[in-house]
């Protein structure tokens, strides 16, 4: 008997899904109301798809085994990905201090355009399995409370009733999951908001000559002065460009959006390294400003009734404030418990496995949701919650530990492990992680960003600016 697999949305939690998916039943069809690019364009359905994307080592060895014949990691680096050490290849100026650079490796991430990311996995997914897309935009689910058996779709040749055996809602942040429940009978639905009202604003400029190999950096916001947040980044992408993305929060941290009060805004950050050296870098773009930033979690897995044969995966389960940089490692790994659960044999029929996954996939949420709001809480002018007795507890101490990690490789290789979601934040608590936090820092402060005598020197040869 022929098995049918519908995955609504063509973005990175759905293809994944479908590359999962294709391993087990004989036909994936991914469902997306947008009109798919042909390379790595931008598209209007990514609304944070033009700012800076983080592909962190968790997400990442989540996607390792998802393509069948095809290692992820060598597949985007072929592309133009840029691989970058937590250790030794970012340079980032956190509340507490200057991070050192260590020669012990640490975990990788990878950076490049957000379209370039989500046009090499769908192709990789597109090319290796027999995934086909469709554009259409999905009505409801069919079938009810008990076990959804399909979707309603509208199509530009009218609406039409595709069943399946199974269905993925990875449709991203404006997923309307909560009313297609309701449709089936299941209401109560728990959601959650934590806005800190951030916009973001990002221009790409070409890479100087000589700059090539010049290190991420970072100024990171501080959430604990009581105004509102300022950051900035450069970040290296495909084509021999930086990506340069200003983040602030409401209440007067926005960044603006012409380009003298862009190099203003790098300038007056805590440091002013990334306006030193975009000053003497060419732009290539406008500056492009997006408001979509909210943190914003459904806890599904916590509904009273679930259907058989559904899960909700990717933004369409949980979005996070951008400035993390977590959504797609946590996209990834819901995926990635998918396809675990898939690998297992039991089939997609089988009773039992929407709700696995669907708990699978929120324990996943867990750690990058704790990380972003626990943060976000403490701007001015959020919206959706505040600090608790519990908030000012972990934060002290996880701002003991940040400060400790500037100047400690053992407190900074725990930092590591948990943001990149290689462990969860337990591994915080762990022995060694707590001798050293409690210990402090073994080295002092850095004086100014940790640059290397050759990297000093391309600094100096772009500053436009005479600011020190």
């Amino acid at each position: 008997m022929s098995r049918r697999a519908v995955v609504i949305g063509a973005g990175l939690a759905g293809m994944l899904a479908a590359a999962a998916l294709s391993t087990v039943v004989d036909e994936v069809v991914v469902l997306e109301s947008d009109e798919l690019p042909g390379g790595p364009e931008h598209r209007k359905g990514l609304p944070q798809g033009r700012h800076a994307h983080l592909l962190m080592a968790g997400g990442l060895a989540a996607m390792e085994d998802l393509v069948p014949g095809v290692g992820m990691r060598k597949h985007l680096l072929a592309a133009g990905a840029r691989e970058v050490s937590l250790s030794s290849g970012m340079i980032a100026l956190t509340p507490e201090g200057w991070f050192r650079r260590w020669r012990h490796e640490g975990p990788q991430m990878l950076t490049c355009s957000r379209a370039l990311l989500d046009w090499a996995v769908r192709d990789a997914v597109l090319t290796h399995t027999d995934v086909t897309v469709r554009q259409g935009r999905v009505a409801e689910l069919t079938g009810g409370a008990a076990r959804v058996e399909g979707v309603r779709v509208s199509t530009a040749a009218g609406d039409e009733e595709l069943t399946a055996d199974f269905v993925v809602d990875a449709s991203g942040r404006g997923s309307r999951v909560v009313t297609w429940l309701a449709g089936l009978g299941i209401s109560g639905i728990e959601e959650k908001s934590v806005d800190a009202g951030l916009v973001n604003a990002t221009r790409v400029y070409r890479t100087p000559e000589g700059a090539d190999r010049f290190p991420l950096t970072i100024v990171q916001a501080n959430p604990y002065l009581s105004r509102p947040g300022r950051s900035g980044m450069v970040m290296p992408i495909e084509g021999d460009r930086w990506m340069v993305s200003l983040a602030g929060t409401r209440g007067g941290g926005e960044p603006p959006s012409d380009p003298e009060g862009f190099l203003q805004y790098t300038l007056d950050l805590p440091d002013p390294i990334v306006g030193r050296l975009i000053s003497g870098a060419e732009p290539l773009t406008d500056i492009h400003v997006s408001r979509s930033t909210s943190n914003h979690r459904r806890y599904l897995e916590k509904s009273r009734q679930w259907p058989e044969r559904f899960v909700v995966l990717g933004d369409a389960l949980a979005t996070f404030n951008p400035a993390y940089g977590q959504g797609m490692a946590v996209a990834a790994l819901g995926a990635g418990v998918l396809g675990r659960e898939l690998a297992a044999g039991t089939g997609v029929t089988a009773p039992g496995l929407a709700r696995r996954v669907q708990r699978g996939a929120a324990a996943s949420v867990n750690a990058a949701w704790t990380m972003a709001v626990s943060q976000d809480v403490w701007f001015p002018g959020t919206r959706g919650g505040a600090p608790t007795a519990a908030d000012r507890l972990v934060t002290k101490y996880t701002r003991r530990l940040i400060r400790t990690a500037t100047g400690s490789y053992r407190a900074a290789s725990a930092l590591w492990d948990v943001t990149s979601l290689n462990s969860g934040p337990e591994r915080l608590l762990r022995p060694g992680a707590v001798l050293a936090t409690l210990g402090g820092p073994p080295l002092p402060p850095a004086v100014g960003a940790p640059l290397t005598p050759s990297e000093r020197e391309v600094l100096r040869g772009l500053d436009r600016t005479g600011v020190r």
